[in-house]
């Protein structure tokens, strides 16, 4: 069964939206983040996805006294990414924090060894945040896209005990134009290399969670969707969405 993840990303302390990562296409959508993922909650979401663009930015946590207030509030499982690179943060994250899954990109890209390892250390607590510009990994909160593709990166790493892959198309991110073909390809053959898979960037419609559902339905790696935009925007229902996945 596919999970939904509501995102709630926050900048400034507030609940906001970016267009493809670009911090200049900014939308506020709350003042505050906690109240946003209680709503999320009562509208049947399990999960949440959370991501500290200001720690993105910086190389470093920033708001996770709001992310702590969140797991507290919600009592839901979390993931989080945004700013994480060292195994003090990662300590922090997980046992003062309560996150239940880190998610680590940058420092993934330019040291897979130190990233092999901390999975070793933190045995699926750890989520590979693979964020792809036409199938080539970008990184620095999306600043930089890289000569290394998404599929070679994700090799390293099939021997490893990663808590999921989530895979973000950014060309797609906050652009309400649904998921395109390639995206859903490069989703279908991480997932048939056995990693568990969460798509990401792009899910705009009932349409786009069906066309999900039906690559789980082949490859059971595709284990869940994180939807922005189109939540806020009124485009996908947090209660339809959770109704569907679990049918």
């Amino acid at each position: 069964m596919m999970q939904l993840y509501p995102a709630i990303d926050i900048r400034g302390g507030k609940c906001v939206r970016l267009r493809q990562g670009n911090y200049n296409d900014e939308t506020i959508f709350a003042d505050d983040p906690v109240e946003m993922a209680l709503r999320w909650k009562n509208e049947g979401a399990e999960w949440l996805h959370l991501v500290d663009l200001d720690g993105a930015r910086e190389g470093r946590p920033v708001n996770h006294e709001i992310v702590k207030r969140i797991v507290s509030e919600t009592g839901l499982p979390c993931q989080m990414g945004g700013g994480i690179r060292d195994e003090d943060n990662i300590r922090m994250a997980i046992e003062d924090i309560g996150l239940t899954r880190v998610i680590i990109g940058t420092k993934a890209l330019k040291e897979p060894q130190w990233f092999a390892d901390a999975c070793g250390k933190f045995p699926n607590y750890l989520a590979l945040g693979l964020d792809a510009k036409d199938s080539m990994v970008a990184t620095e909160g999306w600043l930089e896209v890289s000569q290394v593709s998404v599929m070679e990166l994700a090799k390293q790493f099939l021997q490893v005990p990663i808590s999921a892959v989530i895979y973000t198309n950014i060309a797609n991110d906050g652009m309400m134009q649904g998921i395109d073909q390639a995206t859903l390809a490069d989703l279908r053959a991480l997932a048939e290399m056995g990693l568990p898979v969460i798509a990401s960037g792009g899910v705009t419609t009932m349409d786009d969670i069906h066309a999900l559902q039906k690559i789980a339905a082949d490859v059971p790696g595709l284990i869940g969707a994180i939807v922005g935009r189109a939540i806020y925007e009124g485009t996908i229902s947090v209660p339809e969405a959770c109704e569907t996945l679990r049918a």
